[in-house]
Parts: structure tokens; C-alpha cells; sequence
């Protein structure tokens, strides 16, 4: 099975937008500031149920300090390397929102309602996630097998430290996995055979199903 090798752009996209995005917080009065982080987007349940819906998107370009920027740069810039030149330009995309979105959800779902959240983890997970599907389709490759398991065990471990650390929102990347599986399952690699028509529309049906049920659980929780 040979992969393509294109250059990762949108990695190169998104982690310029990321850190763009960082630089103006900074210069606006701070990243660890809450306003400026509410200015710039960064999720509060109850500011999702008043209706800033786009809450649910912007909070994976929003970062919180020094140390949060320069971990998430780094995984996406790591795992943007690997994941991109396999799947393509688009389904890359896709899957890097579609999760933090999911993750998001997860977050307005079952996390604290006056918590600030932020940051490209929920992203990063999915992206994690994403080779585990892969490694679930073609689990006759070797090399996708081996690949699946290393980031199932990058998976486990930081949702383990996620219980050990506070100011952690665990359900986000808890969402931001599950949606990057699906998503990875629905999509698989391009110009290989992928899943079984039925298996992929049941993927994206999932991920529709679990998405509402999150929107309204947020909304009648925090309603």
C-alpha cells in the first residue's frame, strides 16, 4: 500500500491560523486574560445557550498561555506530518473541525458550566482517533496496525493524566476521540478501498445522532 506524499498545507494552514490567533491575544492584553480569551472566542457553556453557537468552533484556535500554545503547535505540526499526506488535503480538514467541533460538544454537554475552554486538543484527539480508524479498515497493513496501536496508547495515557490534572476539560477530548474515529471510519484513505457503503453512512450517521444529543443536553442542562 503506497501513500501519497503531498505537502501537508493545511497543517502548514492551520497552525499559522493557530498561532496568529495566539500572537493578537497577546498583544490584545494577555492569552491568560478572560476577557480578551471570551473576546477571542473561547467556550462558556452559558454563553453557547445564550446562543454564540460559534463558541462551539472557535475555542480549537483559542489558546491559554505560553505552555498550552506551544504543545498543541507542536502535536499539530507532529501529527499534521504524518496524518495529511495520507489522507488528503480535505479529509484531513474534515476531520481536524468535524472533532474539535464534536469535542466542543462534549464539553457543553457534560462539562462545568462556568468553565473557560480552549485549545486545539479537542482537534488533536480526533486527529489520534483518526489513525485508530484506519488501523480498524485496513488491519491487514502492518504499518497502519502498528501506527493505530501507538496512538490508542497516546489516547489512553493522556486521558489517564487528564484525571490526575486539574483545569483539564476531559470531556472535550473524550468528544474530539470518538469524533475523529468516526469521521476517520467514514472517510478512510483516498484511492484505496475503503469501508462498506453501509459502515461509512452509519459512521456519519452516529456522528450526527451523537452531536444533536449533546447540543440539546447542553441547551436543557444549562437552559
Amino acid at each position: 500500500m503506497s501513500y501519497r506524499q503531498e505537502k501537508p498545507y493545511v497543517t502548514w494552514f492551520l497552525l499559522i491560523l493557530t498561532l496568529g490567533v495566539f500572537a493578537a491575544e497577546t498583544l490584545s492584553g494577555g492569552s491568560q486574560n478572560i476577557n480578551i480569551l471570551l473576546t477571542f472566542g473561547a467556550k462558556t457553556n452559558d454563553l453557547v445557550q445564550e446562543g454564540q453557537w460559534w463558541r462551539l468552533i472557535t475555542p480549537m484556535f483559542v489558546h491559554i498561555g505560553v505552555l498550552h500554545i506551544l504543545m498543541n503547535g507542536f502535536s499539530i505540526y507532529y501529527v499534521g506530518q504524518i496524518l495529511e499526506p495520507m489522507v488528503g488535503h480535505v479529509r484531513f480538514f474534515v476531520i481536524y473541525i468535524l472533532s474539535g467541533i464534536m469535542g466542543n460538544l462534549a464539553s457543553f454537554a457534560f462539562g462545568s458550566s462556568n468553565a473557560i475552554s480552549a485549545g486545539a486538543s479537542t482537534s488533536l484527539f480526533g486527529l489520534f482517533a483518526a489513525f485508530l480508524a484506519l488501523a480498524v479498515i485496513y488491519k491487514e497493513n502492518k504499518f497502519l496496525s502498528e501506527l493505530g496501536k501507538s496512538f490508542l496508547g497516546l489516547i489512553v495515557i493522556n486521558l489517564a493524566l487528564d484525571l490526575t490534572m486539574s483545569g483539564i476539560d476531559i470531556w472535550g477530548h473524550i468528544g474530539g476521540a470518538i469524533g475523529g474515529f468516526l469521521i476517520g471510519l467514514a472517510l478512510g484513505l483516498p484511492g484505496i478501498k475503503r469501508p462498506n457503503i453501509i459502515v461509512r453512512i452509519l459512521a456519519l450517521i452516529v456522528v450526527a445522532v451523537i452531536s444533536y444529543f449533546m447540543y440539546t443536553k447542553g441547551m436543557i442542562v444549562y437552559g
